[in-house]
Order: structure tokens, then sequence, then C-alpha cells
């Protein structure tokens, strides 16, 4: 009984992190290039249970000998194993703003922070007082030379991410895109930023066909669904609400226990 407790109570912590990663994606559902996070659970591993009672076949394994039959197998619960970032790509929301820029394919923007290099998916950029391309929140965006140096903006962007002045056609620069080896373990660090880490490998330059295409005056959206989060929202409510009632049920049935041998032995 003291087992089905532990049991209940893993499923119910197991449910409670996917109500957390299915908050976050809804309340995320509005910013530019979010990518939704999934929660993956495990389960412990089983145990054998024989009957105690040795009238089964005596039999001799590997030098150990064993004569209780099979009962079936005992589970022990569920634990969440680890939350990935799904990288699916958004779909496109025309905006008209030449600091507005989307990733059609896999890739990433570099911008640079307090704490070092990131990377982001959230191309919805302005120009700066001092005439740096940057974040909404204030993080310069990196080409390959640098800080991307624009007077305003009237410049163009073409597919590959070449920047072009558009008063006399000249090149300022072009976007530093970066891939990773293991894109999925990338840590998110909130302000749809991300960090690389051992897991996910260091950031490389994507060339030929792993650079992604530019649209420029257009944003990527997340790619939530509501509907999905919404369902999965009303599954993880009715799990949570079956292992709680399990725990109801087996702590009932220790109270009737308890009661009951208190009585005998009164």
């Amino acid at each position: 009984m003291i087992r089905g407790l532990y049991t209940g109570a893993s499923g119910m912590n197991a449910q409670q992190h996917r109500l957390d990663a299915i908050s976050n994606n809804l309340a995320n559902v509005d910013t530019a290039g979010y990518k939704r996070d999934v929660t993956v659970s495990k389960s412990f591993s089983e145990l054998l249970i024989r009957r105690c009672d040795a009238d089964g076949v005596y039999t001799t394994t590997f030098g150990s000998a064993d004569a209780a039959p099979v009962v079936g197998k005992l589970g022990l619960g569920v634990e969440a194993n680890e939350n990935y970032t799904d990288f699916q790509q958004g779909s496109f929301r025309l905006t008209d703003a030449n600091t507005d820029l989307a990733l059609s394919g896999e890739g990433f923007f570099a911008v640079m922070t307090p704490y070092g290099e990131r990377y982001t998916r959230n191309g919805n950029f302005f120009v700066g007082k001092e005439g740096i391309l940057e974040t909404k929140d204030g993080y310069p965006v990196l080409g390959e030379n640098g800080l991307i140096h624009v007077s305003d903006d009237q410049f163009k962007v073409n597919e590959n991410g070449m920047i072009y002045n558009l008063a006399d056609n000249s090149v300022i620069d072009r976007f530093r895109t970066v891939r990773f080896d293991n894109e999925r373990y990338l840590q998110k660090m909130g302000s749809s930023l991300y960090a690389s880490n051992d897991i996910s490998g260091e950031a490389y330059i994507a060339e030929g066909d792993e650079r992604p295409t530019f649209l420029q005056g257009y944003m990527e959206t997340s790619n939530v669904n509501v509907v999905n989060e919404m369902v999965q929202m009303i599954e993880v409510n009715r799990a949570y609400e079956a292992n709680q009632k399990t725990i109801q049920s087996q702590d009932t049935m220790l109270s009737n226990l308890w009661s009951r041998v208190a009585t005998r032995r009164g």
C-alpha cells in the first residue's frame, strides 16, 4: 500500500511538469520565433513478482535455483525525464517593416549579450540610437564582421542574408547565421534566446544548403498550436486527478487497516 502512495505521487509530479511546459507554451503563443517545449516522461524499472509459496517448477539458471512461480510485473511509477524544445518551423506573418526578418529553414541569428554570444529565431529587430541593429531587448545583432551598423531602416536583405544599403547598393555585412550539431539540446535563456552547451555542440556558420532563407518584412510566429495545447492540458488534468484518487484510495485502505489492527489488539 505504501508503494501505491509513492507511485501515485510520482504520477502527479510528472503531470505537474507537463502542465508547467504547456502553460509556458500558451503564454508565449504570440511571441515571435518562440519554440514550444515538450516534456518527456519515463517509467521506473518494473519489478518481476513471484509468489512466496514454493510450489512452482524447480529450475536452475546460471547457478541460481528458483521454485516460486511468476505472478506478473509491478510498475513503480513514472518521472519527468527531460524538457526538450521542438524547433519545428513556425508560420510567417507579413509586417512590411525592413527591420523584421524571418528565417525559413533551420538556423539562428547570433546576438551579443552581457553573458556572451546567444542565439535566437526572433527576427523582430530595430535600429538603435547608435545606428546598430538590435533585438527588442537591446542586444546587438551580429554580422560576420561584428556589429551591424545601419544609419536607418533603409537597407535590404537578400535570401542569403547579405545586407545592402538602399542608397548606393553597397554591401554592409552578412548576418552571422549559425547551426548546431544537436539543436534539440540548446538551453533556453529567456527573451527568446538560446545558449549552446556540451551536448548541443558549439555554433558554426551555416553555409550552402545548411543556410536558411532570409525573408525581409516578415516575422516567424510561434509554433504553438493552441488547440493541441488545450487538449493536452485537459489530458494532464485528468491524469493528475486519477493519480490523486489513487492516493486517496490507498490512504483510505491504510486507515482501515490500522483501525482494524488497533481494534484486534485492544
